[in-house]
Parts: C-alpha cells; structure tokens; sequence
C-alpha cells in the first residue's frame, strides 16, 4: 500500500478585528457590557438593536475613537488599549474605512478631492504610488466601481443623496482598507436608492476583500450579511 502525500492546508487569515469581553459605560451608567467578536477579512457582520444601545459607541471603540473600561480591541493584530491617541489615528488611516448616514463630504472640495483624502492622508508610498497622477488615477478608478464616472470635479451640492452615499463609500474604500466600518449608511434614503447603495457598498467590499461591521435598523440590510448579530445592554443575544 501506497500513501498520498497530501499539501498542507493553507492557514486561516489572521482575524482583522477582535474584540474580547468589551464593556463601556458613562460614569455610573452602563452602555453594553461582555461584547465579544471576531470579524475575518471578507466577513460582512450586520449589528442590529434598540436605539441607546450603544451600536454606533461600538463602532466608535472598534476603530479606537472611543475609549472603554473593560476588555480588549485588536485591529489588525494591534492591541488599541497600548496605542496612544497618535497611534490609533495612524492605525485608522491605514486599515480602517469609514461610512456614516450623514455622508460627511467637504462641501468645499469636489467629488474627486474628496474621495482622494485617504489617500493624501496616508502620504506617498503607502497606497498606490503616492504621485498625484497615481492617486488620481485611484479615483477615477474608484468613481467607476460604485457607478460615478466622470463626476469627479462635480460640488457635493449637485449630487443626490444616493450619489453622495456613493461618493462616500468610494471614499472610504479608496486607499483598500482593511476594515470598513458603515453607520446607518441608508438611513437617510429612500428604498430603492438605499438597495442600490447597498448593492455597491457589498460589491465594493466582496471585491476589495475588506471586512464590513454594518450598524443598521433596516431589516433589508442586514439580511445582505453572512452574520447579523443583536446588540443588547449585556452584549450580544442569540
């Protein structure tokens, strides 16, 4: 008898975020407590719950914008309670993209100075090659993957609400993070513009390989995700 060597399976991708028994209160009043959570990259986890449960504080601690008092946040495999606040915002440039329900587009900059901040941000050599043609490039790049070609030197003032979600996401996913992180990001839209946004901001992270942590009342969106977990005062339910 002959044995057949077989290959080794590859490892498992190292989890881009880990949480581990997070508690947060303010003062003597407690926001949630004894959240525990493992998002790999790729993953889609929808976080869904009663309004003052404390979904967008979590996603605040996630990325190290707010502090806690109990349990641990890795991101990327770095411990965020040993980062000071100079490290944290390196750590967010870097690995993390952001998406809130109010947009929060420079009215001053155009489509295109907006969605390359990232990206100016990180500085040369970090994303891309760093040269103004390279990061515009990017842009542009990015502008046609959540369907916006040729809007780049459009005001945010004349884009619709759906655009400007768009512009947004093309935003937050310019530089490849690894983490994308979308607060109520249809909230304020309407149904059928909320599911096109939703359509490009799933494609958009399935193609780039980001995780996405989605904060959301909208049943419709968080039954796009692999996992949709219920966040209550004692962490998550079910």
């Amino acid at each position: 008898m002959t044995a057949t060597a077989t290959s080794p399976s590859p490892p498992a991708p190292a989890p881009v975020l880990e949480i581990d028994r997070l508690g947060k209160g303010y003062g003597a009043d407690p926001v949630f407590a004894d959240v525990s959570l493992v998002v790999h990259p790729g993953e889609f986890v929808a976080i869904v719950g009663e309004s003052g449960v404390g979904k967008s504080t979590l996603l605040n601690c996630m990325a190290g914008l707010d502090d806690w008092q109990q349990g641990r946040v890795r991101l990327c495999g770095h411990d965020l309670a040993q980062a000071n606040d100079e490290a944290r915002a390196a750590l967010r440039r870097r690995h993390v993209g952001f998406v809130f329900q109010a947009f929060h587009v420079l009215p001053h900059l155009d489509v295109a100075q907006n969605v390359g901040l990232p990206l100016m941000l990180l500085g040369p050599g970090q994303a891309g090659d760093g040269t103004p043609p390279g990061r515009m490039r990017q842009v542009e790049a990015m502008l046609e993957a959540v369907g916006l070609p040729g809007l780049g030197g459009r005001l945010p003032q004349q884009l619709s609400g759906g655009q400007l979600q768009r512009v947004a996401i093309a935003r937050a996913l310019v530089h490849r993070p690894a983490l994308l992180l979308a607060d109520e990001p249809t909230g304020n839209l309407d149904p059928s513009t909320a599911a096109r946004v939703m359509d490009v901001l799933v494609r958009q992270t399935r193609d780039t390989g980001a995780a996405l942590v989605l904060v959301t009342h909208s049943e419709a969106a968080a039954q796009r995700a692999d996992r949709v977990l219920h966040l209550t005062s004692r962490g998550f339910a079910g």
